[in-house]
Parts: structure tokens; sequence; C-alpha cells
């Protein structure tokens, strides 16, 4: 009896000392993880190329995915510097500004106390049963885009991988919106009035090809995380809009290989998933300088000569950037919907931007499904524009569906400007003005 008390004694002390309230100094490590030196491995080096010949030396680095696509000779990486995202000064001072507020409630999915900033900076521990959730609550409400953001124009690409067949291309327009949580372009920390109380917004509108014009999809995600979100589809062929029903989000998006939940990484609230920490590594991770990059100068070059990232690869599948070796966190989701058509997520967490550049997707068998890749380009080095935002710029995506051997590919002209994202673009009211 006895010893169990000490068990259970020695078991609270580690579940408390995890989660002890942040200091300065992590708020420091976790912005800045690279300011005493990069990570290393053994034969790696700037300018190593990754391919079938050498693939087993770098496994360690890899996730099991991107192994399994270099082993077979579907791609190759290049490794490039690792670098700092550092993000916008005014995100850091907000996470300072709240260490001490913010606490996690009984069940996933409540948290108080954090108004702006990054709600848990500390190191995460695999001895506290809540340091998953945590990671999910870093990405909500991490600096993704910043307070908003465009992607305009958006190309979508269907691909045979194996025949390496384009079927179709589509153009998008996408908008995101912080309505709280707001630290750098005003007014912070939150927009006014907000009488549905939202956390985000996301507006999408198809430009091309013409069957599917018009076609609108708006999304509003509320700051209580337990209440579900605001889904709309307007079909410019019917002038109607629609709510989409909770199963629809984990439907294919028209016709491509990705779920609206896939937006981003992960596209949900925290309370729809059971979150596990699994462990800090070092992975290579494609992030990089857009203007250092293979870039297309065939197809999608505007009038002001910007060009997006070339792809390559098995099915032309795989963006052409390079890969740095970076501080990553491994966190599985799990639905707690027994019919949701997943059955796990495995997210790749960027230690110091919290964004995620590379997911994994499991069947309901728990067989590998879903391959998801989203390039992270540096702000310095984009457009003019985005110079000096602290945003780490989403520049090119790949979702493989590995068992039926195609890809949805997206390439990017992400715009850090608050004037294209007014909050009117996040009402249904838009949706109808902008679909006459």
């Amino acid at each position: 009896m006895f010893k169990k008390s000490l068990i259970s004694l020695a078991a609270t002390i580690v579940v408390s000392s995890a989660a002890m309230a942040a200091t300065e100094q992590d708020v420091e490590n976790s912005f800045y993880p690279y300011k005493s030196g990069v990570p290393s491995y053994s034969g790696l080096s700037v300018g190593t190329t990754i391919n079938q010949a050498n693939v087993e030396q770098f496994k360690e680095v890899l996730d099991p995915a991107m192994y399994l696509f270099i082993k077979n000779g579907d791609t190759e990486i290049h490794v490039g510097e690792t670098t700092s995202f550092d993000l916008h000064s005014s995100y850091v001072a907000a996470t300072k500004a709240n260490l001490t507020s913010v606490k996690l409630g009984d069940k996933p999915g409540e948290l108080t106390g954090s108004p702006a900033g990054r709600p848990f900076p500390e190191e995460p521990s695999l001895d506290d049963p809540r340091a998953g959730e945590k990671l999910a609550w870093n990405y909500k409400y991490g600096y993704n885009w910043g307070d908003s953001a465009s992607i305009m124009p958006f190309y979508w690409k269907f691909r045979d991988m194996n025949t390496a067949k384009l079927e179709r291309t589509l153009k998008f327009n996408f908008h995101f919106l912080n309505f709280t949580h707001r630290t750098q372009q005003e007014p912070t920390p939150a927009i006014t009035p907000n009488p549905s109380n939202l956390f985000r917004g996301i507006y999408v509108q198809v430009l091309e090809p013409f069957d599917v014009k018009n076609t609108q999809l708006l999304i509003q995600r509320f700051e209580d995380d337990l209440k579900r979100d605001n889904a709309y589809l307007y079909l410019g062929f019917q002038r109607r809009v629609r709510r989409l029903s909770t199963g629809q989000v984990t439907d294919s998006f028209l016709g491509s290989d990705v779920m609206i939940e896939d937006f981003e990484g992960y596209n949900g609230r925290i309370s729809d998933m059971k979150w596990t920490f699994k462990g800090t590594r070092n992975m290579l991770m494609p992030m990089y300088n857009h203007n250092d990059m293979q870039l297309d100068t065939e197809t999608h070059v505007d009038e002001e000569g910007y060009q997006v990232v070339a792809f390559g690869g098995k099915g032309n599948c795989f963006p052409n950037v390079t890969y740095q070796l970076r501080k990553v966190y491994e966190v599985e989701s799990e639905s707690v919907d027994q019919n949701h058509p997943i059955s796990k997520r495995q997210h790749f967490i960027d230690a110091q931007t919290f964004t995620i550049p590379r997911n994994i997707t499991y069947d309901r068998k728990g067989d590998m499904w879903k391959s998801w890749s989203i390039g992270q380009a540096h702000p310095d080095h984009h457009l003019p524009q985005n110079k000096g935002t602290g945003v780490a710029i989403d520049d090119a995506f790949t979702m493989i569906d590995t068992q039926a051997q195609h890809c949805t590919t997206g390439q990017f002209k992400g715009i850090v400007d608050p004037t294209l994202t007014p909050p009117s673009k996040m009402t249904v009211q838009n949706l109808r003005a902008s679909g006459k």
C-alpha cells in the first residue's frame, strides 16, 4: 500500500512539474530554437541529395511516408541551410504578456487566459498526459498567415501519379482572417463588433474552370472550441447558399484528394480529436527561400512577374524545393467520432513556427493513406510586401493518395495585406453578393 502511494505521489509530481507555468526563458527557447546553433546529423550537410542510393543512411530524419517515396524512387530531397523563421515581435510579446494566465480546462477544447500569443511556449514533456493537446492549441492560435492574408491566385492540379497526366486545373482565391488573438494588424487583440464571437474565418472562391466558377466556401470558426463551425457552400450554377453538414468536411473537396479538414495541415476543432505527443525530433522539413527555388517559368507567371514553385518527381507530384533539418514535434490525432473516415494523422509540427509542413493520414484500417506536404517560404525572400511580416508563407502543397497513386498539388501567391481581407468577406451576405 505504501509503495503504491509513493508511485502515485511521484506520478503526481511529474505531471505537476510538466504543467508548471512557463517562463520568459521558455519563450526565448520556443521562438528562437537555433540561437545557439542548428541541428546536425551524421553525414548530412547543405547540398546533400538524398535518393535511393543513400536513403537508409538518413531514415531517422525522414518521416515514414517521405522515406518510402525516396526508397521507391518517386522523389529525392535536396538539403538546404537551416534558417530561423522569426515570427513577428508582436506575437512574441503577446506570449510573454500572458505567461501566467493560460490554463487548460477540465476537458479537451477548453482553454482560458490566452487572448493572444502562443498559449504553451514551454518544452513539451512525454510525462505530461495533455502535452499533445497543448501543442494543438499552439497550432490553432499560431501565427500561420498572421492576423490575415490572402492567396491570390491559388492553382490546384489533379494528377495521375503513374502516368503524370494532368487531369484538371482549378484556380482559386483564398482568404484568412483572425477576428481574435490578433497581435500585429490593427485592431488588436480583436475585431469588434464580433457578435457571434468568431475566432477565424476562411473564405474560398473558385475562379476557373467554367463548370465550377464562382463556387464559394465560407468557414466560420468560433472562439468556443466546443461549438461546431459554421460552414457554407455557394454553388454558382445553382446560385444558392447551403450549409455544410459536419460529415461533408471530410469529403473530397471539389473532386480533389483534399478534405476541408485537411486545409493547412489540420482545419478542425481541438475537441474533435484526441491529441498525443510522441516526441521531439530533428527532421527534414520543406522550408526554404522562395526566390532561391526552381520556379515554374512556363505557366502561371503573372503580370508582376511572380513565379510559382515548379513540381517534379513521380507524376509531377512533388514540389522542387529544398528541405531543412529542423526541430520538430511529432503529434498524433485520433478522431473521437468512430464514423470518421480516418483512424489517425501523424502531424510533424515545426517547433519554431507551429506550422505543419508534413502530415501522414491513415485510413480506418490503420494503413497509410495520404501524405501532405506544405512548403513554407521565408517571408523576407518572397514578395516585397511580405518582408518583415514574420509569417511563414505557405508556398506549395501536395496531397498524395498513396493507395490510389493520385495527387493534388497547389501553387501559391501568398500575400500578407490586410486590405485584401476585410471582415465583410467572412459573411454569408458576401457569398450571395459575390455570386451574382
